[in-house]
């Protein structure tokens, strides 16, 4: 996990968050091992921005890859942070219930938890009735 967290810590350093103040980090492993970050993007059009996750995420498919193994999230304070209800359904879409999510701080982690944990019940890409 050191390797998603220091990717997810730099993510963090690198947000735009001019308009919150809040600067947020993530990381994700696809299913080679290949590591993938994204950090948060604010614009004048708050809330109308990209979250770390979903940059994350972004980044992963562009190189190619359609699971995440793991994921990690940094926030900027000493508090659990974890992500948003609309980062966590966009995770679910190319992760497994039992997908660790670690809540780290910029001291490293807090806790671990699974996406099912994050999300229970959820509805997924096996919910759609394909043609």
């Amino acid at each position: 996990m050191d390797d998603l967290l220091h990717l997810a810590q730099r993510m963090m350093l690198r947000a735009h968050a001019p308009y919150s103040k809040f600067h947020v980090g993530a990381a994700l492993r696809a299913e080679d091992g290949s590591i993938h970050g994204g950090c948060n993007v604010e614009n004048a059009a708050y809330p109308q921005g990209l979250c770390a996750e979903a940059g994350a995420i972004a980044a992963l498919v562009a190189a190619g890859h359609k699971r995440i193994l793991e994921c990690v999230v940094v926030g900027p304070g000493p508090e659990v942070i974890t992500p948003c209800g609309g980062c966590r359904q966009k995770l679910r879409e190319f992760a497994a219930d039992d997908v660790p999510v670690h809540l780290c701080g910029p001291d490293g982690l807090h806790r671990t938890v699974t996406l099912g944990q994050l999300l229970p019940l959820s509805f997924g890409p096996q919910h759609v009735v394909k043609p």
